[in-house]
């Protein structure tokens, strides 16, 4: 069974989904008025890894990931660049697509806008208004935290201490709310700003109240798992909560899931340090798979350290995993890959330790490597690799290559080792690399 580390108890828990062999899980997106960072990357690589071993389990994953389009920084950048906020938001969701495709990352389910839900925001907001858990002041409306039931339980804060750990989320006018941490659930209009009509005038919605509204308008009231970085648990996972369960009177999500940071040389990343990179940019240097791997074979609860040697490490690593892939699969049936499949499943069932699972599947490379090539081991192998988004194309020999190896078999076969050596050391110009192993010559490319 898979256990899976709950953010909300502070414990490993069984995964019991709401639905017999389904899960519904949603994974907060990008706010798209620029290229993600290398951290926003590991969070998306993550989730994907995550739907992916779900998938392997043989389960049906519904796996919604938002875009918001509406906020601060996009108003901002849109201004800037004499664009209309849809228009920046549009160029940015391509964007987006085109460079986590490069990391292997499935299409969502379903990636939803806040423009396409303004209507289902407003009438959120409303209800919460009609069952006195908000309140309007001149146009903007509030949620009363004061009145939500153990509020901030996921981050495991009180009223009392939520300041700390805010990180300048919090709205700045204080004066017109009831409590200092009432939080926004919608905006009055400024000049210049987009908005939408509202029973409080022109305006637009708050950041939190978006992922509550399309999280529970495509899975329901209740989900399986919410997921997202560690820096959205305080405080827009906890208004999620608030919120949601204040409209509906159920639990909003039976997991909760976050991944931690992802530094560079040891540390943090930030623009002012300038160590801050975009996957866009990192993809221009990187191949997409490698930095994927890099991404993807962390535990993703423990933090993950960028560096040149990391990613050189990646590199070799996936070499080794692909050029096994791509030998033949030509002997017949042995004994032992239940062993691996078990291994894999022990490890990945564990809160998907996908550190654990990457040892077992060199491990299996390696056994594979030692004469053990049929079928049945090649599929269990494409298998796990592809919970790791790494999907390998078949490559072929040119006939030339083919022929030049068949050449060096008759060579050792008359013991004519001389000319076998010549023949090898010229595959080696042209990148083959040739292992003699007890099942005949395998071949890989340097």
């Amino acid at each position: 069974m898979i256990k899976i580390y709950d953010t909300m108890t502070r414990s490993l828990r069984d995964f019991l989904p709401l639905e017999e062999g389904k899960v519904k899980m949603y994974v907060c997106g990008p706010t798209v008025y620029n290229y993600i960072h290398i951290g926003n990357a590991r969070s998306v690589v993550a989730f994907d890894t995550i739907r992916r071993y779900f998938e392997y389990r043989g389960y049906q994953v519904t796996y919604v990931s938002n875009f918001t389009d509406v906020d601060d920084k996009i108003i901002k950048a849109a201004r800037e660049n004499g664009l209309t906020t849809k228009e920046l938001s549009d160029q940015f969701i391509v964007a987006f697509k085109q460079d986590v495709a490069q990391l292997g990352v499935k299409p969502a389910t379903k990636n939803p806008r806040v423009i396409d839900y303004m209507d289902e925001i407003i009438a959120f907001v409303a209800s919460l208004i009609a069952k006195d858990y908000a309140y309007e002041v001149a146009g903007d409306v509030y949620f009363r935290v004061a009145k939500s039931k153990n509020y901030a339980k996921l981050a495991n804060k009180t009223l009392a201490d939520l300041e700390i750990g805010a990180s300048g989320r919090l709205d700045t006018d204080q004066s017109v709310k009831e409590h200092p941490f009432d939080f926004a659930l919608w905006k009055s209009a400024k000049d210049g700003e987009v908005s939408w009509e509202s029973p409080w005038g022109l305006g637009r919605p708050g950041w939190h109240i978006e992922c509550s509204v399309m999280a529970t308008e495509i899975l329901g009231d209740t989900i399986d798992i919410h997921a997202g970085g560690a820096d959205l648990e305080f405080p827009h996972h906890t208004n999620e909560i608030a919120q949601s369960e204040a409209k509906t009177g159920k639990t909003f999500a039976n997991y909760w899931m976050h991944n931690a940071m992802l530094n560079i040389n040891d540390e943090k990343m930030s623009k002012s340090l300038g160590n801050f990179l975009t996957a866009h940019e990192m993809l221009e240097q990187v191949d997409g798979q490698v930095l994927r791997f890099f991404l993807a074979s962390q535990h993703y609860r423990r933090p993950l350290n960028y560096t040149e040697k990391a990613i050189e490490d990646a590199k070799k690593n996936l070499k080794y995993l692909k050029n096994t892939y791509q030998q033949a699969f030509t002997s017949v049936a042995t004994d032992g890959l239940e062993d691996f499949v078990s291994r894999f499943q022990v490890a990945m069932d564990d809160d998907l330790n996908t550190a654990n699972g990457v040892t077992v599947l060199f491990d299996l490379a390696k056994w594979i490597n030692s004469g053990h090539y049929n079928t049945d081991i090649k599929q269990a192998f494409a298998k796990m690799l592809e919970v790791f988004g790494l999907v390998f194309v078949e490559e072929v020999l040119d006939s030339q290559i083919e022929d030049l190896i068949a050449q060096r078999q008759e060579a050792r076969a008359q013991k004519d080792f001389a000319r076998a050596d010549r023949i090898r050391a010229e595959l080696a110009e042209q990148g083959i690399k040739l292992l003699d192993t007890k099942d005949g010559v395998r071949w890989e490319r340097d």
